[in-house]
């Protein structure tokens, strides 16, 4: 079980894009594939995904390349099992280039709250350090 379960409610639904946000800002690939189902299926960019084995990889790949990153999300709508949110998260690479990154996504959950489908679109916008605001 991981609470809080469908069918959500405004309140639950927060609660999960709230519990959300805060696994992924620890950058802990261990911890957060552990909020998916072992088939869970992505795409994340232009990137398909099957399984927690490819989304630890990914999300290992991910916070090598995406140095001091910090996420924000928020509630966009939710019926059911399924939520969607928007997201801006902020990052530099290694040579230091500073970016702030958008996107949408749509999240389908198991009866036992495990996200069993995650579908993220995202643009990244090219900032200066000075810009930073998360």
């Amino acid at each position: 079980m991981r609470p809080p379960l469908p069918p959500f409610t405004e309140e639950t639904a927060i609660q999960k894009v709230q519990a959300a946000e805060d696994a992924w800002n620890t950058k802990e690939p261990d911890r957060v594939v552990l909020a998916y189902t072992e088939d869970t299926s992505w795409r994340n960019r232009d990137e398909f995904l099957t399984g927690r084995d490819e989304v630890h990889a990914f999300l290992v790949r991910k916070w090598e390349r995406e140095i001091d990153y910090k996420l924000k999300k928020s509630l966009w709508a939710f019926r059911e099992n399924r939520i969607a949110v928007r997201f801006e998260y902020e990052w530099h690479d290694a040579d230091g280039n500073y970016f702030r990154s958008y996107g949408n996504e749509n999240w389908e959950f198991t009866e036992e709250g495990l996200m069993a489908y995650r579908f993220a679109s995202i643009n990244d916008l090219a900032i200066q350090q000075s810009d930073l605001r998360l």
